[in-house]
Order: structure tokens, then C-alpha cells, then sequence
């Protein structure tokens, strides 16, 4: 039964043009356009000798989870509790926990692929390295899309409509975003900033990201707020869920 949820739940997120445009294309055509600026190709001395490019990669690749679990997950899940899909669920065999699941699963998924195209488009057309620390690199994306996942679903729990979802979802990521290093690579900014950055969610992936990207083991700091952060929105969201 779960199995028939995550398949019609892939087929529903498959017709969504929106979703699969800004959480699967959007952050590799951000990188495309990143990379075709001529200086961004250069070395850099302040960033110890990598490209402009090559710090935006870990950011890229963080900022199709963070579009897929705080704009995409929470306002489909909001629908579905507005429209009463949920409670209707909850008198038949297949439980409401099923579709959140497969909710999960499917953004999850979809984030993990974009951070996948992200980072073969990166090496193929502008030479960026893969990571030298592969295990580091795989266990700071998954728990980056963990935290992810887990702050939208506090999203969803806090919001009764998808107009309030979209809202909440809206306010949450641009500092998201700050954090990961949109605006300015975590690498540029000052110690007492980027200290602070480092103990939330994405700042706290991104630095894990460019630290196994450069071949170093994630930092024991950076895991554990990455593992503190996810523990404490998932308690939250499951205190707060409601069905109705």
C-alpha cells in the first residue's frame, strides 16, 4: 500500500512543471550562468587559490533541497490537509503517515538528483573537481536534505492554508539561502559572521560541503549541528502536526 502512495505521488510531482523547473533545473542553470561569467573562472587569492565557481558549487547543490522542502513539500502537504485529503485518508487502509512518507521520499529524492546534475554539469563544463572526500560529501547532503525536509515539515505543521505555507516558506528560505552562502560564499565572510553561520542548518551543511569537497572529514561541530538541527524540527513537527 505505501508503495502504491509513493508511485502516485511521483507520478502527481512528475506533472508539476514548477517544482520539477525549481528544485531539479533551476540550480544547475544558476551554475551555468555563474560559470559563463569570465572572472568568476579565475583563481582567487582570498579564496586560498579556487575559483568563484568552484565555492558556489556546494551552494548550488544546497539550494535545490532548501527550494523542495521549504517552498515545494510544505504547501502540496498544506493542499492536501486544506482540501480534507487527509482526513479522508484516515478512514481508509492507507494511513495519513504513508503519504507523509512518500512525500518525503519524493522531495528527498528530487533534491538529491539536482545536487547530483549540479555537480556533474559543474565538472563537465567548468572543470570544478569532485569531491575528494566522497563518504564526507554523501553524509553532509543527506543530512543537509534531512534538516531540510524536517524544517518544512515544521513549515506545514505551523500552517492552517498554502497562502500561510507559501508565506512561512518565503521567510524561511532567503535567510536559508544567506546562510548556505548565496550572497556571499561562507569562505568571504567575516570570522565573527561566519562563526555564527556555522551553527545554523545550512551554514553548518555548507561548511561540510566545502570541507569534503576539499578532501577533509566533516567536522565533528558541523555534524553535530547538522544531527541537533534535524532531531529538534523533526520533534517539533511531529508535536505540532495535525491531520486537520
Amino acid at each position: 500500500m505505501n508503495a502504491a502512495v509513493l508511485r502516485t505521488e511521483i507520478r502527481l510531482f512528475r506533472r508539476e512543471p514548477g517544482a520539477l523547473f525549481w528544485i531539479l533545473l533551476f540550480p544547475t542553470l544558476l551554475l551555468v550562468i555563474l560559470g559563463s561569467i569570465p572572472s568568476f573562472r579565475d583563481p582567487e587569492a582570498d579564496l586560498g587559490g579556487l575559483r568563484t565557481i568552484d565555492v558556489y558549487v556546494p551552494v548550488v547543490v544546497l539550494l535545490g533541497l532548501i527550494v523542495g522542502g521549504l517552498q515545494a513539500m510544505p504547501q502540496t502537504l498544506t493542499g492536501y490537509r486544506e482540501r480534507g485529503i487527509l482526513r479522508r485518508m484516515a478512514t481508509t487502509p492507507v494511513r495519513p503517515s504513508a503519504l507523509l512518507t512518500a512525500q518525503m521520499t519524493v522531495f528527498g529524492g528530487a533534491a538529491l538528483t539536482s545536487a547530483l546534475l549540479a555537480l556533474a554539469v559543474g565538472r563537465l563544463a567548468f572543470d570544478v573537481r569532485l569531491p575528494e572526500q566522497p563518504a564526507g560529501y554523501l553524509l553532509a547532503l543527506v543530512l543537509a536534505v534531512l534538516v531540510s525536509l524536517a524544517l518544512g515539515a515544521v513549515v506545514c505543521a505551523l500552517s492552517r492554508t498554502t497562502k500561510i505555507a507559501g508565506a512561512v516558506g518565503s521567510a524561511v528560505f532567503f535567510p536559508a539561502m544567506f546562510c548556505a552562502g548565496l550572497w556571499a560564499p561562507v569562505q568571504t565572510m567575516p570570522d565573527v559572521l561566519a562563526r555564527i553561520v556555522g551553527y545554523t542548518p545550512f551554514g553548518a551543511a555548507a561548511e561540510a560541503l566545502n570541507g569534503a569537497a576539499a578532501g577533509d572529514w566533516i567536522g565533528w561541530t558541523h555534524l553535530g549541528v547538522l544531527v541537533a538541527w534535524t532531531v529538534l524540527l523533526t520533534a517539533g513537527a511531529a508535536r505540532w502536526f495535525r491531520w486537520e
